[in-house]
């Protein structure tokens, strides 16, 4: 039988624990923090106890934590075992990982979840890098995890989701502080309803035409955008998103746009 070992049973961890127990796993879960151990995890107060044995360590912590997680067991991992980092970590944090892991003579697996884990549990598609990535795909995808290996470089899986972050959690603030402004100016429904249209409508030919026309009017944009700005001032929003808009325009008159892979004209 699989064994697991699951470092970090929070919102992530249980959600993916609960998925491996169903799966027919035999999952032991560690967590310092008083949180909810997920039905079928050993939960048990010993990093040691849990990974004995265990064929894969999962570390689902946060970023902060992820040297914590690999070092507080790690004399007790057989060599061999696959440790996974799932912490969403930057690329030097993953190499200085991976370095710890194989000092130990254990395989390491960079892994980066590339949604948001409610909702898909343990199917969350994900990317693996670093020397263990095969490894991590063919232990993670006969239970039903879409799961790529793309190098075996640590740090890649990383990067590509810090990159994806840049526009989706950018893409949240800039709702957010939207949103914020609408409710001050009394139309946040209006608004809401035209966000969700624009969104909607959004693909290959509307984010081309965005990016190669910003280019062609960053001049124009900047005006409009330090209205914007003095509109959120005006209705005691500090426009912080809109603030670095302004600046990102101010760059693209000097510097100009990326690129595009495949643009449409």
């Amino acid at each position: 039988m699989l064994k697991v070992a699951v470092f970090g049973l929070g919102e992530a961890g249980s959600l993916i624990s609960a998925d491996l127990v169903d799966a027919g796993v035999q999952v032991s879960g560690f967590d310092p923090a008083d949180v909810t151990t997920p039905a079928g995890v050993r939960r048990v107060t010993d990093p040691n106890e849990a990974v004995f044995d265990a064929n894969i360590i999962m570390g689902i912590t946060a970023s902060a934590d992820a040297f914590t997680a690999i070092n507080q067991a790690l004399a007790s991992i057989k060599n061999g075992s696959l440790y996974a980092d799932l912490s969403t970590s930057s690329a030097a944090v993953k190499k200085q990982l991976a370095s710890i892991a194989i000092s130990q003579k254990i395989e390491f697996a960079d892994v980066a979840l590339m949604t948001i884990v409610p909702g898909n549990g343990l199917r969350t598609p994900a990317l693996a890098s670093g020397q263990g990535a095969d490894q991590y795909v063919s232990i993670l995808t006969p239970l039903g995890v879409p799961v790529e290996a793309i190098s075996d470089i640590p740090g890649d899986a990383a990067t590509r989701k810090l990159l994806r972050s840049v526009l989706m959690k950018g893409l949240a603030s800039l709702v957010i502080e939207a949103m914020q402004a609408g409710h001050a100016a009394g139309c946040e429904e209006w608004l809401w309803n035209n966000l969700i249209e624009q969104l909607v409508k959004s693909n290959e030919t509307v984010l081309t035409r965005l990016v190669k026309g910003t280019e062609i009017h960053a001049a124009r944009r900047v005006h409009e955008m330090e209205a914007s700005k003095a509109l959120l001032v005006e209705l005691g929003i500090d426009p912080v998103m809109t603030r670095a808009t302004i600046e990102s325009l101010k760059a693209v008159l000097d510097k100009g746009v990326p690129n595009i892979p495949s643009a449409l004209d």
